[in-house]
């Protein structure tokens, strides 16, 4: 039997998701920009996915811009706001030290350009407050960047505080809510959230698809020229099987979100008490303030790579950090950024769970995690020397 335990990296296509899809292959497969009817149909999917998924978010439907997923999205705002803050002789940009690439990447780049990055502390649990962010604006910020809920930790930042004060202040507000859209209610016009990004693929629909919403008034800078689509804001024939994907989707998981969040966090918490158990580990991130899938451990004495082939021979899918950098031997940046030590970071375990899950495949992961743990610390050289008391426990 195999448990998918890494929803975070991607979800299983809903039934919903995947019969939306299907009449844009091969019956309603024209191109939306041709006038001809069979194009023209493809435009109406589009301008109603569109309007179903404003809604959703609460805003216009001409606030919403398809894009090809949750990193171009990041990209474009991120330009945007940079692009516009340049002009104005603004070239400060806030955000926080453990953002998904995506991010962090961008902003590295534009520092090269001359622009002043802050980076601000998490803290041990991976939140920070709506204070710090209003400590750190200055007269010449033109951005504030933080993602809504954080990819490996889980835990979900104050959103709606920030986006007061960046709206008092008068600065941009972006969020990456690619982890939360379709798990946590949002609003943008009640959060004050000015540019947000969003993947279709976290919240079982396609991958290869997202969207940007941008609060009306903004002049989008667009990533991708060369054609007139979507109002000349992200050239490139619109992808309409996967974009009616995603909205089917994103419907879906909002309609159900409530009654889905119990179940889930029942299954989160079980998971926590269960794990915690384990002697020398620890829970990344806040217990209270997380996503309701999100369950992250580390581990002292283990490295994370066998941790997870060891779990995957038992028949468990799971991660020890963001799928975009599990190829990377160096330890996650969010746990860094948390506090964790290098040689504890690199003994993390994400698991990441959704409705499709059952507690019987709860019971199962945290019998195999027990196991494989108690095994890797049998053989651990590390693990020895902490019994005999050569090294000192940091858990």
């Amino acid at each position: 039997m195999k448990i998918y335990a890494d929803n975070a990296a991607t979800t299983r296509v809903s039934d919903h998701a995947l019969k939306a899809m299907m009449p844009y292959f091969q019956e309603q497969y024209g191109n939306p920009s041709s006038l001809y009817e069979l194009g023209q149909k493809a435009q109406e999917a589009l301008d109603d996915a569109r309007g179903r998924m404003a809604r959703l978010l609460n805003c216009q439907a001409r606030e919403i811009i398809f894009t090809g997923g949750g990193s171009e999205a990041n990209n474009q705002a991120i330009l945007t706001a940079a692009k516009l803050g340049a002009k104005q002789g603004k070239k400060h940009i806030i955000s926080t030290a453990f953002e998904h690439h995506a991010v962090l990447h961008p902003l590295e780049a534009l520092k090269e350009e001359g622009f002043d990055i802050t980076l601000l502390d998490v803290h041990e649990h991976g939140l920070v407050t709506a204070e710090e962010v209003a400590q750190a604006i200055r007269s010449d910020t033109c951005l504030v960047t933080i993602m809504f809920a954080n990819n490996e930790i889980g835990t979900i930042q104050p959103i709606k505080e920030i986006g007061k004060v960046c709206k008092e202040k008068g600065v941009l507000f972006h969020t990456d809510a690619v982890q939360a859209v379709g798990h946590e209610p949002i609003d943008v016009q009640d959060m004050n959230i000015d540019m947000l990004s969003l993947s279709a693929h976290k919240f079982h629909g396609p991958k290869g698809v997202g969207a940007l919403y941008v609060k009306r008034g903004i002049v989008i800078a667009p990533l991708i020229r060369g054609g007139a689509q979507e109002k000349n804001k992200r050239a490139g024939t619109e992808n309409v099987p996967l974009i009616m994907g995603m909205a089917a989707a994103m419907e879906d998981a909002c309609e159900n979100m409530e009654e889905n969040s119990v179940k889930i966090r029942q299954m989160r918490d079980y998971l926590i008490d269960e794990i915690s158990q384990i002697p020398h580990s620890v829970l990344n991130g806040d217990r209270q303030q997380r996503l309701s899938g999100n369950v992250n451990f580390c581990f002292e004495g283990i490295e994370g790579e066998g941790l997870l082939l060891l779990l995957d021979d038992k028949g468990v899918c799971a991660s020890s950090g963001s799928a975009c950098t599990s190829g990377s031997l160096d330890p996650s940046h969010v746990l860094l950024s948390i506090g964790r030590p290098h040689e504890i970071a690199h003994g993390s375990l994400r698991l990441s769970i959704c409705e499709d899950n059952t507690i019987e495949e709860m019971q199962a992961i945290v019998r195999a995690v027990k196991e494989v743990v108690e095994y890797l610390r049998s053989i651990s050289p590390v693990w020895t020397d902490l019994k005999q008391g050569k090294q000192q426990h940091i858990i």
